[in-house]
């Protein structure tokens, strides 16, 4: 599935853009093994890291547990000292790859949680594979959630707790699409080459629309 993108907000390209730049050198990282460890190409990492390209969530996410850091944290939304209360109000939405998410977690810890809002239609056949767990809680409408071979219809008051390396879908299973309460762990190792959007044999023996996207798919 093609990753469709826009370019950049001025208000986000301002943070995320030399952040992204900044982990990648930390990390001693030319812009081609990071690219390669992020299942991207070295052309549309370098948009990103330019401020030419604003990342999916999807990407946000893998390039997240890349750096062993959370998404909250390349997009800014940090302070001086982790504060365990997340006022519901000061949670600013952030659309990304036709998803909503709100941070609904601490920044520094080795867990990342969020709230997310799936629009009907929204990255049905995008399937994820990535070291690491999830855990999720659907708060309203109806979640399709595919692991390996089955698919599990989940409705509010659900939760599904499962290994990332099974792969994974998230879709909405109505129009008034879903809601849900999110939990991932952050890693930062070796493992962290099969976040979204790398190739592995895992992904490679499923059919071509059910694969990870990759960097050849992205424009």
């Amino acid at each position: 599935m093609a990753d469709h993108q826009s370019p950049a907000a001025p208000e986000e390209d301002l943070v995320l853009a030399p952040r992204l730049r900044d982990l990648r050198r930390a990390a001693g990282l030319t812009l081609e093994g990071a690219a390669g460890r992020a299942g991207l190409s070295a052309a549309h990492l370098s948009r990103l890291e330019s401020g030419l390209r604003q990342p999916s969530l999807p990407v946000l996410l893998g390039l997240a547990r890349m750096y062993g850091t959370t998404v909250s944290d390349l997009l800014g939304e940090t302070t001086g000292e982790p504060d365990p209360i997340v006022r519901g109000a000061d949670a600013a939405a952030v659309p990304a790859g036709g998803w909503t998410y709100w941070r609904a977690g601490g920044n520094g810890r080795a867990m990342q949680a969020l709230r997310l809002h799936i629009p009907a239609g929204a990255q049905r056949a995008l399937v994820r594979v990535h070291a690491g767990e999830e855990w999720l809680y659907v708060t309203g409408g109806t979640l399709d959630l595919a692991l390996g071979e089955r698919t599990h219809t989940l409705a509010p008051g659900d939760s599904a707790h499962f290994d990332s390396l099974v792969p994974h879908r998230l879709a909405a299973a109505g129009d008034a699409g879903a809601d849900v309460l999110f939990v991932h762990t952050l890693m930062q190792s070796e493992t962290s080459a099969l976040c979204v959007g790398a190739p592995s044999r895992t992904t490679a023996a499923l059919p071509a629309a059910h694969r990870i996207a990759t960097p050849g798919d992205r424009t």
